[in-house]
């Protein structure tokens, strides 16, 4: 009888092992800092048009998104910069050796993706004068 009872207990942690083995998702999560700086600081930064903050400042960016990041400064031309994503092979091929629930899980969640800065700077060139 203790003989089952310990061999329910084993496959149940095996069980939830796999469950759980969502690579992507528990080993890197669904976002990552991204830093902001700007040349000369102190210029304001829009994120897909909303206001987020000014340089020099960092946050937190969902993975799994594309952005458009706007650089604004008086007496400064705009400087636009887009923030893309992609996704990483590596997550895929362990969610795959791991079965089926890793895989729908990372899908999910967005996990695979990841941006390809962690860190915009932006050179902004002073205006011409009229």
């Amino acid at each position: 009888m203790q003989y089952s009872k310990q061999i329910r207990l084993i496959a149940l942690g095996l069980v939830g092992l796999w469950v759980l083995s969502s690579c992507a998702t528990l080993f890197k999560g669904t976002s990552q800092k991204v830093g902001y700086s700007s040349d000369p600081s102190g210029a304001k930064v829009y994120i897909n048009g909303q206001h987020m903050g000014t340089t020099p400042f960092e946050m937190e960016m969902k993975s799994n998104r594309t952005y458009t990041i706007e650089f604004r400064k008086e007496g400064y031309e705009n400087k636009t910069v887009v923030l893309n994503n992609s996704i990483g092979a590596g997550w895929i091929i362990l969610d795959v050796l791991g079965g089926f629930i890793p895989i729908i899980v990372d899908a999910a969640t967005g996990a695979w993706y990841s941006l390809d800065q962690d860190h915009v700077n932006a050179a902004l060139e002073a205006q011409q004068k009229k």
